[in-house]
């Protein structure tokens, strides 16, 4: 039976438990370690995940996901371009389109649109993916310019590198569908007044509707992307029941929600592997990224995949 792949999203604190926290995800067997990417708020993702390199050998690393509203596309393909080189072959790029209004604003623009977040998003995504395959780019657009943009060196190590599209925009799943290599799907929807927070969308029929656009997308390939989906929170418990009803309280869903959803893992580790055969089944969703916090609770479950546990 395939088995899943479980990433760890985490911020480093200091050198020492940064370090020890690559070392335990490479040997715990965790796929990758992964960085948000929030200037200003979060650290810088790249020079993170070049640390972490150091320390390890197998471990994939990755940004969960770059800013393509903010980010210029030579600067990201440069920085994943070198942390390809530096970990051997093991980065990736991973773009979303932006929602944080206070991000553009302390870069001095505003926050566009949706339908100018996604025409930067495609523009961003484009150009990178073109410069990392060795491309030279040249276009000017209402969203980008470029004029003879280029990798000289470093040059990524693996080609192609793989590309993790992060994000619920219809438009965008769909051109994922066709182009990434992995949809990561959060449960997230509308961002709501803060400009931080977002409306939970963990209802079955809407992740059905989710998966629908991204297979649509891939009808011309010989295979669609493969699907992941960002956990928000682990509890290991005898009382499945109990914990979703107040996790339910927490996310402002419902109980059967919390219990079908991709985005928790629930109950004993048994019943949770159990729940992750059904994400396969229906979704497709055969990764997860689960954040530092809940680590505890995700290695007894990834050893329960490993069968170390009965």
């Amino acid at each position: 039976m395939h088995k899943p792949l479980v990433s760890v999203q985490a911020q480093p604190r200091d050198r020492a438990s940064w370090a020890e926290l690559a070392r335990h995800a490479e040997t715990t067997g965790y796929d990758a370690l992964l960085t948000a990417d929030h200037p200003g708020t979060t650290a810088s993702p790249f020079v993170a995940l070049a640390a972490a390199a150091m320390v390890t050998e197998r471990l994939g690393l990755g940004s969960y996901v770059s800013h393509a509203g903010i980010r210029e596309p030579l600067l990201l393909a440069s920085d994943v371009a070198t942390l390809d080189v530096l970990s051997g072959g093991r980065a990736r790029l991973a773009l979303g389109a932006g929602h944080t209004p206070a991000e553009w604003e302390m870069l001095g623009s505003h926050r566009p649109d949706v339908a100018g977040r996604v025409r930067r998003f495609l523009a961003v995504a484009e150009t990178c993916r073109a410069l990392l395959a060795g491309e030279s780019v040249t276009l000017t657009t209402p969203q980008m310019r470029a004029h003879g943009a280029a990798l000289t060196g470093p040059r990524p190590l693996r080609q192609p590198v793989p590309f993790v599209f992060g994000g619920g925009n219809s438009t965008l799943l769909r051109w994922a569908g066709e182009h990434a290599d992995v949809v990561a799907l959060s449960g997230l929807g509308r961002t709501l007044p803060d400009g931080h927070t977002h409306e939970t969308r963990w209802n079955p029929a809407e992740i059905d509707r989710q998966v629908q656009l991204v297979e649509e997308g891939a009808a011309g390939r010989a295979s669609a992307p493969e699907r992941e989906a960002l956990v928000q929170a682990v509890e290991v418990t005898d009382d499945a029941e109990g914990a979703a009803q107040r996790l339910a309280g927490v996310f402002g869903t419902t109980r059967a929600e919390v219990l079908a959803s991709p985005y928790v893992w629930v109950g004993t580790v048994a019943e949770i592997a159990e729940a992750m055969t059904r994400h396969r089944q229906r979704w497709g969703i055969t990764r997860y990224v689960v954040r530092e916090p809940h680590l505890a609770g995700a290695d007894l479950v990834l050893a329960h995949l490993r069968g170390d546990r009965p």
